[in-house]
């Protein structure tokens, strides 16, 4: 049975709490709290506050403690440690399970039925309970899995594509001689030169263009398997280099051949180098696999039917789809179940019906969550992190777990309003099934829903740390310190339209991605657009898909979509983009993507380094009477070069210590105890502080300490505007979240010259901001349409449609129920559109 929701300021039973001693993880100052248990907990404040660093830092990190002191030594080694939280005592805390924004494993093998075990379950209705052709045996259900060898297809290794290079890719333009570089999936500098001598030395001729040599030779530059030794004369021309080999003239060394196709195939399987390894994957073609037809699956596994289709055409469909065509098996009589051998096979229609009605229960739950258009071959890295936790949150739900603390990061990211009491519906069940629940969260209807509230702040950053309120939401109408109260009681003050008229207008024809399908839309220019409508509509397809590449092919900008983080050979091929912008170019000077991507993926990388003030700061310092005596240059003063960095952590500031069983840790740098420097540099200073000192600096401390100099106060103003003063110069970018990412994105471009007719384009850029973070972003946007610019935003929060010029609205649904333009207008047009899953909640927030 759930629980009574406590009335507002009732005290609950003393028992029913987690008592929090002397918190103190990141900006938390001694914090005592109790929180009750059985119970949605919200922990509010704006961003950078400290509210993650008590949910996940503090509460979630100790339960996973002593829940693994529990477990022997070796299993710990094979898990990913939160570590100790700075904490004196935490009492009645329950086992804890984190449901956070986590991008998904960076592999297209990770999909939603791998997430989900659906697929697992899918696995065994085709094993047991498909048709199988006559004569054919059984097939294990890891025989339907193309992540196993017992499945996977023989010639694309289960990845659905098979990749090569061919002559189209290696030589991209067949008018240039070899030594022009023809070969451009050759390496560049005297690796490519060697392969070059070596073919003057083989006979080539390397001076007439690509298209004019013989067929014979061009296959065999690049694609022979042989790998001759042969003289090379460095600097000679081919007429020395033949004088040369009839006079057996002592070379200038032997070098090894290699075929350009080799080269590609090689150098992609070995190299360790990133960069390295995108520059030639670029030269490999990715084409659908022959074998399996994409599917992935051997041919065997792929002749069993279930409902008429093989498991890889059923894993394409959408999932409220699959539940559909489940719905006759799973509602048939035991021995009845529809299968074809339901009469010389009976076990095989009882497990039909079993795996069927199991398969859709575990669907209906996703359904709920708002994700029924998603299919169960979609791999984990195209979906939102939103998405992958509510995914996540969905597997919980039919775990029917029992007595445990459930912590999540804003589960409302990416969700719709209209799909919001779904969600809200879930973490009710949840909480009935006799869970806790602690969700750091921003979204006003889900505080809204909340039975107790944790108010964290006042501030950010050091300003923040404190516990402003915890108790019943009723009564942080009293706290006036709470930025959230003036959202959650007084309405707080909305941002009009400004009701800017168009200046032109951007019109697209035939636009094709994903679930958007012959689309013609007309976005305006030189106002401030935003695309609504509900999760999976195809908001993303339109704009940060189509239009980006579109507009980038255009202006001849990479498009920066790569993340590096996946491997080149397992990224999902996207399928072309259908469409052309057939207005309005002429108008476009610019496009400015400003994604939630890491800033940096490693901890050498921060703010300061990001925004490029840091050259600024390093200038200073070498400007110093002290540093010009020594002779000290800027490059001195940087954390990755030799002679500035302290030798012992090599300008880390930590030391790793390999704890084995334990949480590994790192500690401080014995020699130089987390400045990076060594002594040397840290001599000297700029008034009366060095330059560890500064790094250590918040932005708005910083702000201060450089108001007279307008190259560092500029770019440390915009970061202010931004709502980032809280954040240290020297914070490493793998500690900063998607938001505050997108954030120090945005403020770098808003520090350069401001240059007219730019196409700004953001995905959900609210996605972990609290509402008066949204109002200074806000501020900034409008901005940028004031200069003469666009702003064109993918955004779920109302407030921010409202206070749009321009308001384009996706659906009516989502997957193939979605990808039509169902309103386009002004908001207040928008609001009255009864066709439109938006209006109803775009009207509260203009208060209509």
């Amino acid at each position: 049975m759930p629980r009574k929701k406590a009335a507002a300021g009732a005290p609950l039973p003393a028992q029913g709490f987690v008592q929090v001693r002397g918190a103190r993880e990141h900006n938390l100052k001694d914090v005592d709290v109790d929180i009750p248990r059985d119970a949605l907990v919200v922990f509010t404040g704006i961003s950078g506050s400290g509210k993650s660093s008590l949910a996940f830092g503090t509460l979630f990190a100790e339960a996973q403690r002593r829940y693994l002191d529990s477990i022997s030594p070796y299993a710990r080694r094979l898990i990913d440690q939160a570590g100790i939280p700075e904490v004196d005592s935490i009492e009645g805390l329950p086992p804890a399970v984190a449901l956070q924004q986590q991008r998904g494993t960076p592999t297209t093998r990770s999909s939603v039925g791998s997430v989900t075990t659906i697929s697992n379950s899918l696995r065994m209705l085709y094993s047991r309970a498909g048709d199988y052709p006559p004569g054919q045996g059984i097939i294990y259900a890891d025989g339907f899995s193309p992540n196993t060898p017992a499945g996977a297809c023989p010639t694309c290794h289960g990845l659905g594509r098979i990749y090569d290079a061919t002559e189209a890719t290696m030589v991209p333009d067949p008018s240039l001689s070899i030594r022009d570089r023809a070969i451009a999936a050759w390496p560049t500098a005297w690796h490519g030169q060697n392969l070059r001598d070596i073919l003057t030395t083989l006979g080539h001729d390397v001076d007439v263009s690509w298209n004019k040599l013989p067929k014979k030779t061009r296959d065999w530059i690049l694609y022979t398997e042989e790998t001759p030794v042969v003289p090379v004369y460095a600097g000679f021309t081919a007429a020395e280099v033949k004088h040369a080999l009839k006079r057996k003239l002592e070379p200038s060394y032997m070098g090894t051949f290699s075929g350009a196709r080799r080269y590609v195939l090689h150098t992609f399987a070995t190299t360790q180098s990133p960069l390295i390894k995108k520059r030639v994957s670029q030269y490999l073609l990715s084409t659908l696999c022959p074998e399996c037809d994409g599917k992935r699956l051997k041919r065997e596994a792929l002749s069993v039917k279930f409902a008429g289709m093989d498991i890889g055409e059923l894993s394409r469909l959408p999932l409220g789809r699959v539940a559909e065509l489940l719905r006759p098996a799973a509602d048939a009589k035991p021995g009845k179940a529809g299968t074809r051998n339901a009469d010389t096979h009976p076990e095989q229609s009882i497990a039909a019906q079993r795996i069927a009605e199991d398969l859709r229960a575990r669907i209906a739950v996703v359904q709920q969550l708002g994700l029924g258009y998603l299919t169960l071959e979609r791999s984990t890295p195209t979906l939102s992190p939103g998405e992958l936790q509510r995914l996540r949150l969905a597997t919980q739900i039919r775990s029917h777990l029992f007595g445990v603390v459930y912590v999540m990061d804003e589960p409302s990211a990416g969700l719709h309003p209209a799909d919001a009491q779904s969600l809200l519906a879930a973490l009710d069940q949840l909480k009935a099934s006799g869970n806790s629940l602690f969700v750091v969260e921003h979204e006003i209807d889900v505080i809204r829903h909340a039975d107790w509230l944790v108010d964290v702040g006042p501030g950010a950053g050091e300003q923040g740390g404190r516990v402003l309120y915890s108790g019943p939401p009723a009564g942080l109408q009293q706290v006036e310190a709470s930025h959230t109260r003036r959202y959650l009681f007084a309405g707080a003050a909305r941002f009009d339209s400004r009701a800017r008229v168009p200046s032109a207008w951007l019109r697209l024809q035939g636009v094709t991605r994903n679930n958007v399908q012959g689309l013609d839309v007309d976005f305006p220019l030189n106002v401030f657009t935003t695309v609504t409508g509900v999760s999976g509509s195809g908001k993303s397809s339109l704009v940060s898909q189509a239009l980006v590449e579109l507009l980038a092919a255009h202006l001849d900008h990479d498009t920066g979509d790569e993340d590096d983080a996946v491997d080149p050979l397992e990224r999902s091929t996207q399928v072309p983009v259908g469409g052309r912008i057939v207005e309005g170019l002429e108008h476009v000077k610019r496009l400015v993507r400003v994604d939630q991507k890491p800033i940096g993926r490693t901890p050498r990388s921060n703010l300061a380094t990001y925004t490029g003030l840091f050259d600024h700061v390093r200038k200073r310092f070498a400007a110093t009477p002290a540093a010009r005596k020594r002779r000290y240059d800027p490059g001195r003063f940087s954390f990755n070069v030799a002679k500035g960095r302290c030798e012992t952590c090599e300008g880390e500031g930590s030391v790793f210590v390999e704890l084995l069983f334990m949480p590994s840790v790192y500690a401080p740098c014995p020699t130089c105890h987390g400045a990076r420097y060594n002594a040397a540099t840290l001599g000297i200073e700029l008034q009366g502080r060095n330059i560890a000192q500064v790094l250590g600096m918040t932005v708005e401390q910083a702000a201060a300490f450089f108001e007279d100099d307008a190259a560092i106060a500029r770019p440390l103003q915009v970061l202010l505007e931004v709502g980032l003063g809280y954040l240290r110069l020297g914070q490493p970018a793998t500690e900063l979240s998607g938001g505050e990412a997108q954030r120090i994105k945005l403020a770098s471009e808003l520090q350069r010259a401001q240059r007219r007719d730019t196409v700004y384009i953001l995905d959900e850029p609210t996605t972990g901001l609290h509402p008066a973070d949204v109002d200074k972003l806000l501020l900034q946007l409008h901005g940028l349409v004031d200069a003469g610019n666009t702003v064109i935003l993918v955004e779920h929060d109302m407030r921010v449609a409202a206070a749009s010029d321009w308001v384009i609205d996706m659906g009516p649904g989502a997957g193939g129920e979605g990808g039509k333009v169902v309103a386009a207008g002004p908001p207040r047009k928008v609001a009255k559109n009864r066709k439109s899953r938006t209006s109803r909640f775009l009207a509260e927030a203009l208060s209509l």
